[in-house]
């Protein structure tokens, strides 16, 4: 073996072990849930990362406690409509900054831009004000309407469209089509690699919403994962082993999302990264 292969055979293990290191660092606390959601109560404080007796029945104690499946079910379905809209709309805009020439675009699009310079706790007094007036409180609608446009989806799908040639439009155009035709049957096939990564993104940001809820909520019924669980959570103690359990199944729609459309998610990313 020559040094220079010695060499980067060095460096490849000093790397592998930097990420396994990283893997380890990131991995740790969700083994840590796991094995804690299978401890009782008394033992969770106590040495030692393995349960002494297993006690899977946590897992029940969860759906008998609370209305668990219809928190899952709230949380499921609120996030599905924000990734659903917030993709519709962000496209649309997206494809009116990119596809589209009227003048002061770039300007409105700057100012339009410039809101993801905003924090959200700045924006949910005025947000909260409006959905009282709009008689949305307590409501599905209060709670997906308002979370259903996003500055940084637009940012994204623009991006993604700017890489699209313009003879796709020229040449639908010159065939008779308009806009909504050349926004639906040309651009978006297209650029389905940015809306699943922009769904994926959205998603995952919804899914565990717990200010705007909290806030927003006030009946039994609408309360989504976030809220169910402050009930182990009083003024009678912390029951950790079964926040443990019903944190685990709450991670496993983001977690089935993330491993089966992470290519898509990359690949939206990256193309959405060359034009600038």
């Amino acid at each position: 073996m020559t040094s220079k292969n010695r060499d980067r055979r060095t460096t490849f293990v000093f790397i592998y072990l930097i990420l396994g290191l990283f893997a380890i660092t990131t991995l740790a606390p969700f083994l840590w849930m796991l094995l804690t959601s299978f401890k009782s109560l008394d033992s969770v404080d106590k040495p030692g990362l393995l349960p002494k007796v297993w006690h899977g029945e946590n897992y029940g104690q969860v759906f008998s406690q609370i209305p668990f499946g219809l928190y899952y079910l709230n949380s499921f379905l609120i996030a599905a409509w924000v990734t659903f809209l917030t993709v519709l709309t962000s496209a649309m805009a997206a494809f009116a900054f990119a596809r589209l020439h009227w003048r002061g675009r770039n300007a409105v699009f700057l100012l339009y831009l410039a809101t993801m310079m905003i924090p959200g706790i700045v924006t949910m007094i005025p947000n909260y004000v409006i959905v009282v007036r709009l008689h949305m409180l307590d409501s599905y609608t209060g709670l997906i309407v308002p979370a259903s446009f996003s500055a940084f989806g637009t940012f994204l799908l623009r991006q993604f469209m700017l890489g699209i040639p313009a003879a796709l439009d020229e040449a639908a155009i010159l065939d008779g089509a308009g806009p909504w035709t050349v926004f639906w049957d040309v651009v978006m096939p297209i650029a389905k690699p940015g809306l699943a990564a922009l769904a994926i993104l959205t998603f995952l940001g919804n899914y565990g919403s717990f200010y705007w809820p909290l806030i927003l909520v006030k009946s039994e019924s609408l309360r989504t994962l976030p809220l169910g669980m402050l009930y182990y959570d009083g003024n009678y103690g912390r029951e950790t082993n079964l926040i443990m359990a019903a944190g685990m199944m709450t991670l496993i729609p983001p977690l089935l999302l993330f491993i089966f459309g992470q290519r898509q998610m990359i690949k939206g990313i990256q193309m959405g990264a060359v034009k600038g």
